[in-house]
């Protein structure tokens, strides 16, 4: 039994020899990975009808209504899931665009009220679209999902993000400084998070809307800066576009 021995003789000599008051090392906590979850995706819906006229949001758009000087909803959409247990006819009847044939979204009131006004393209049935294809992926009620979007939007609108654009209708403006304004309202490195979307009108690139990451836990609790800053960074093509107006040409 002499090697019992001996093993006890080195596990004492490392006690000794360990310093009086040392302490086991601890592993380093590590940040919590950023991560996309979510896309919060808005609309700029002037430069959106520059390509798309006949759309019946664009065909009513007037410079007095609210989508002349303000963002709009487009969609928020769980990253890389999509219409959750929808059946295969509904699927059929979204892809071929008939979006008005989709079945209503369940809202009360006040909320369908207000996303008439948010969400101009459920004139086109965008709402009944969004829903089926990205709201039945998460756990929100249709009530409760797009009240979560009414509320992000408004946040968006009450920035210096809509404050640069509407000081720029007309002219361009460059993907930096929008990503600049970001940065003032929702805290230093929200601009990395975002990407412009543009289409080409013409000899111009118009601004037609612009993506925003959102992260967290299925990026739709808490506070809109904290989930910004929670995405992965990301970057666009569009660098540079027409903030264009309600009918300017």
């Amino acid at each position: 039994m002499a090697w019992k021995a001996a093993v006890l003789l080195i596990f004492a000599c490392l006690a000794f020899a360990r310093p009086s008051g040392a302490r086991d090392p601890v592993a380093p906590v590590m940040p919590p990975l950023l991560a996309t979850r979510t896309v919060f995706s808005v609309s700029w819906l002037p430069g959106f009808c520059e390509t798309r006229a006949k759309r019946p949001e664009c065909r009513e758009q007037t410079a007095e209504r609210f989508d002349a000087r303000h963002f709009t909803l487009h969609g928020l959409w769980p990253v890389k899931k999509r219409f959750c247990g929808v059946s295969a006819d509904l699927r059929r009847t979204d892809r071929r665009g008939r979006w008005l044939e989709l079945p209503a979204v369940d809202l009360s009131k006040a909320t369908a009220e207000r996303l008439a006004t948010v969400m101009p393209g459920i004139r086109s049935g965008l709402d009944r679209h969004q829903w089926l294809a990205s709201g039945t992926c998460q756990p929100l009620s249709p009530e409760a999902y797009f009240a979560r979007q009414i509320a992000f939007l408004d946040r968006l609108n009450a920035s210096p993000v809509r404050a640069l654009f509407e000081s720029r209708l007309g002219m361009s403006v460059r993907q930096e400084e929008v990503a600049a304004a970001f940065a003032e309202a929702f805290g230093d490195g929200a601009g990395t998070r975002i990407r412009l979307r543009c289409a080409r009108d013409g000899s111009r690139t118009v601004i037609t809307g612009m993506t925003i990451g959102l992260g967290g836990e299925g990026g739709l609790e808490g506070d809109m800066a904290e989930l910004i800053l929670a995405s992965a960074q990301t970057r666009g093509t569009c660098l540079e576009g027409v903030v264009d107006a309600a009918g300017l040409q």
